[in-house]
This record gives structure tokens, sequence and C-alpha cells, in this order.
């Protein structure tokens, strides 16, 4: 747990410029799937049952979608720009389905940066290892706000 330990604030609105791009890989694990699907319930036979999956035109089962939009969202919290980022808008368009075991390589690419109101507009892009596109989104993100200094009175509402 983090409480009670300083953590360093991603990168501020001055600091994020057009054109400035992140790669990173991930592969989906069994860890992964079974984590996901344990904390939501979900019992969807196509993301765990390979007799069902089979039957389907997937022939074999997938990645849950939300959980790809997990990973580009962890991404945008922990990378660009950082610890303290809000996503405030986001389209997702899932191309191609992901399989169980896929590496999946995602590129952010930061688009826009609206400092007057504090936004940043990011494409996010990722492809299977054999070079397929499985999913591209829009995002419009808050980055952090510096922190308001600690004052005698910072604590009077408590």
């Amino acid at each position: 747990m983090l409480i009670g330990k300083k953590r360093k604030l991603g990168r501020k609105i001055n600091e994020i410029q057009a054109g400035e791009k992140l790669e990173m890989q991930e592969t989906i694990e069994d860890k992964d799937l079974l984590l996901y699907l344990g904390l939501t319930n979900d019992n969807n036979p196509l993301f765990i049952q390979h007799d069902y999956a089979t039957l389907t035109p997937f022939k074999k089962p997938i990645v849950p979608q939300i959980m790809l939009m997990g990973m580009v969202t962890s991404a945008v919290s922990k990378y660009l720009p950082g610890p303290g980022s809000s996503i405030t808008q986001s389209h997702f368009h899932f191309v191609k389905p992901v399989y169980h075991y896929s590496k999946l390589t995602f590129l952010f690419e930061i688009t826009e940066v609206d400092r007057d109101n504090h936004l940043v507009a990011m494409k996010v892009t990722a492809k299977n290892e054999e070079g397929n596109e499985v999913l591209y989104a829009d995002l419009q993100v808050c980055p952090p706000y510096p922190p308001k200094p600690i004052t005698s009175n910072t604590m009077e509402n408590f």
C-alpha cells in the first residue's frame, strides 16, 4: 500500500507536447484473465470455455474487451501523463479479437495539448504479435494538477 508514502505525480500540462509517443508491450497471461474474471464475476463462456468458443467464429476464447481498456487506462495512469491523470472521454474500437496468451504492442501518441482547458488528446493503437491492429482508441485526458501548498488553513474542514 502507498499509505503514508509520497508518490511522484505524472507530467503536468506545461510539460507535455503534441507528437510525444509511448510504446509498451503486454502479454495476456492466465493469471490476468482469471483475476479479471473473478473480480468482475464475468462468466461469459466466450472468455473461458474452449469447448464453447470452438463453436463460434472466434474458434477459441477471447480476451474481454473491457480488460483491454483497463490496460490502456492503466498506462495513462502510470506513464503518460502518469499518476494523478484522469481520462475524461474515451472512444474504443475493437478491430479484431485478442486471444489468450497474445503479446500486444500498444502505441500511445499525444495529438493535441489544450492548455486553456487542461486537456490532452491522445490516440492509442494496439497490435498483436502478427502485426495486426486489434484496437484503436481516442482519449481525452486531464493531466495531474500541481498540488496546492499545505498551509495552516488546509485542514480546517476536518
